[in-house]
């Protein structure tokens, strides 16, 4: 396979993950109220978003870079 290719597959696996799992992270958050004030706070896991956008950064580059 071409450089190119694993790229841009890298990439849209990449930005469905990061779609995906930013999503429900976003989600998942609690609220509570202090001093009058509502404050969210988020009880979720990041590592799946941080891997997701690693491999999209990781495509883009190949892609970028592929066949020259």
């Amino acid at each position: 396979m071409h450089m190119k290719t694993i790229g841009i597959i890298l990439a849209i696996i990449g930005a469905i993950g990061t779609v995906v799992f930013g999503y429900q992270a976003l989600q998942d958050s609690e609220s509570f109220s202090f001093l009058g004030f509502d404050i969210a706070v988020s009880s979720a896991n990041w590592t799946p978003v941080i891997i997701s956008v690693v491999l999209l950064v990781i495509g883009v580059v190949l892609a970028g870079r592929g066949n020259k």
